[in-house]
């Protein structure tokens, strides 16, 4: 809509009615949009997916994502990675949280927020 000329940046996909840090949220939902939602809610933070398998790989995963605080501070994200077989090494999963952070910032940059 920015470059029809309404002036405004457009909202992030998922992030109308967020209770908890809106990009911390919509950059979840963006970096984990090969897992299926099985539920998201909003007001408690709360993103549960099902397996699935990222683009090019061969390993499902599942993920659980609480963002607990309405700071963008990664200290309020909280993500829970898992393979059939367990946990993820913490490299995977530190990966992981390091595209979410950075897809947020993206976001409030694109907001026009900084």
């Amino acid at each position: 809509m920015v470059a029809c000329g309404s002036g405004t940046a457009p909202t992030p996909r998922g992030a109308e009615n967020v209770a908890v840090n809106r990009y911390l949220w919509a950059a979840s939902l963006d970096v984990l949009s090969f897992l299926p939602v099985e539920s998201a809610d909003p007001f408690t933070g709360v993103i549960t997916t099902g397996f699935g398998t990222p683009p090019g790989g061969s390993r499902a995963y599942r993920a659980t994502v609480q963002v607990s605080d309405p700071a963008m501070d990664a200290r309020s994200l909280n993500l829970s990675l898992l393979t059939t077989s367990g946990p993820v090494a913490l490299e995977t999963q530190r990966a992981v949280e390091n595209a979410i952070l950075d897809r947020a910032r993206q976001l409030r940059i694109a907001d026009g927020a900084l």
